[in-house]
């Protein structure tokens, strides 16, 4: 048996500025029409849910109404960004409770035949609160109970660009601290896939053990100045095939109803680019 799964990123979906909005309504025809088993949204699913109520309560509305099974987890947009890089807008117990009032637990472990699929908190790692323990004992037991599955990892930030020994502080991967806490809860565990999104970019890598597969942005693409390219900067989604043996095929899927928007040319959204580059 295989199961299909469509993971999506970066949907930046919003109530006051939808400028995204057409996009998710285009990629939710694709996915019926694609006959998915279930969706899975790797952050960044609202515009500015960190700061909004609406973008949040839009961005779960739009997702109810694509009438698939989905799971999600949040991004740096919908529940601040990770402690300790320098950010004005890092999670706290506030952001993260109106995220889980809406959405429900940061955290999760849903299985399908063969496999166990782990989603995570990624800006809830290394931060100061509480709930970064209990996410952490809720990984080391989903891992230590799997019983012989394959285990796939879904967090919003890529765990590192080439290296686990990189020490880059910046945004675009998850801290250093952070990522060797989060990858000793799996010492021992059969991790096979490391599944991101944040980079609004494709790329597909060899982990060692396990694959690192960089899903694009629905939304928009980043210029090359603001952010350097690792992959192909296109819209649209990855298609993971779960098998039962344990395997996964992951493929970048391009529906052609999506428009490609360029962040630079729609300031609305967050700004000017060239004001605060990467």
């Amino acid at each position: 048996m295989t199961v299909h799964v469509a993971q999506i990123s970066d949907t930046h979906l919003s109530e006051a500025k939808p400028f995204f909005n057409t996009n998710f309504a285009r990629l939710g025809e694709a996915l019926h029409e694609a006959a998915v088993d279930l969706v899975i949204n790797s952050g960044d699913i609202s515009l500015n849910g960190a700061e909004l109520d609406a973008d949040l309560r839009r961005a779960h509305g739009l997702h109810e109404a694509l009438d698939l099974d989905w799971l999600a987890i949040p991004g740096n947009h919908d529940i601040g960004d990770s402690q300790g890089i320098g950010s004005s807008y890092a999670i706290d117990e506030n952001r993260r409770a109106r995220y889980r009032t809406i959405f429900g637990e940061d955290y999760w472990a849903h299985d399908v035949p063969g496999w166990r699929l782990i989603g995570v908190n990624a800006q809830l790692v290394g931060s100061d609160l509480s709930a970064d323990a209990d996410q952490s004992n809720f990984v080391r037991h989903a891992t230590a109970t799997a019983n012989g599955r394959s285990i796939a990892l879904f967090v919003h930030k890529p765990l590192y660009d080439a290296s686990p020994a990189e020490t880059d502080l910046g945004g675009r991967f998850l801290p250093p601290a952070a990522r060797g806490g989060l990858l000793s809860a799996f010492t021992g565990a059969k991790l096979r896939l490391v599944a991101c999104g944040h980079v609004h970019q494709f790329r597909q890598t060899n982990g060692g053990d396990w694959k690192n597969v960089w899903a694009p942005s629905t939304a928009f693409i980043l210029p090359d100045f603001f952010q350097p390219a690792y992959g192909p900067k296109v819209v649209g989604y990855v298609g993971h095939a779960f098998h039962a043996d344990g395997t996964v095929d992951s493929r970048l899927v391009q529906p052609p109803a999506l428009t490609q928007y360029n962040l630079e040319a729609i300031p609305e959204a967050y700004g000017d680019l060239r004001a605060h580059k990467h």
